[in-house]
């Protein structure tokens, strides 16, 4: 009888702390960084499409912390990881420079780490022009007609007064000029478009892709 009370004892106490304990472990298990989310991400150091090649790793950390039910899941200054799956310099007739980023590994201060996978929704411009483009997942270089234009009418206008001051007529300052303007375009069709670059500090916004569990 003795032994029938404490079995039933045992039992009720358990299955007490369990109707105590379910709610905290719901919360505890419940911490799952949803898909969409946007992580903002600082260089640890830099890259650039003049130098990087499809395969470099990228290393970063957390600018802001991700909270999830109300508690920290992810805190200011954990450890990233991406890899440059993308890096096209600029031509010299067409096309410009681009830039893709793929998130892979995050690092807790516990030691954890996690699979994980993002895309670039913005990064630092500093003045440069490169925009992310998140439907492709990539930062691309904006174009530089403003100054191609500007190279070729420089090189005309130098060309033009050359060929009035040798000439001394305004057929000298068209040939001038047209000399010019064709050493002007020659100019920009042998100079490469301006590479996107991201510099060691700079910030970039990571919205995942996928769920992530950090439980």
């Amino acid at each position: 009888m003795r032994r029938l009370f404490v079995f039933v004892l045992r039992a009720s106490l358990a299955f007490a702390a369990l109707i105590v304990l379910s709610p905290i472990a719901a919360v505890l298990h419940a911490a799952e960084i949803p898909k969409g989310t946007h992580v903002l991400l600082r260089l640890e150091n830099s890259v650039t499409t003049r130098t990087a090649q499809p395969g470099d790793v990228i290393y970063l950390r957390t600018v802001s912390p991700i909270i999830i039910n109300n508690r920290i899941v992810v805190p200011p200054g954990s450890y990233a990881q991406a890899s440059v799956w993308l890096s096209r310099r600029g031509g010299r007739v067409s096309g410009q420079a681009e830039l893709g980023l793929r998130l892979d590994t995050l690092s807790l201060a516990s030691g954890r780490t996690f699979q994980l996978s993002g895309t670039v929704a913005s990064a630092d411009a500093e003045g440069t022009g490169q925009r992310a483009r998140k439907e492709e997942g990539v930062i691309r270089q904006s174009p530089e007609k403003g100054r191609d234009a500007g190279t070729i009418a420089v090189r005309s206008g130098g060309g033009a007064a050359l060929g009035a001051i040798i000439d001394r007529s305004a057929e000298g300052a068209g040939i001038g000029g047209g000399a010019g303007a064709a050493a002007g375009l020659a100019q920009v069709l042998l100079t490469r478009g301006r590479d996107v670059e991201l510099r060691r500090g700079a910030t970039i916004d990571i919205a995942l892709d996928r769920p992530l569990s950090t439980d």
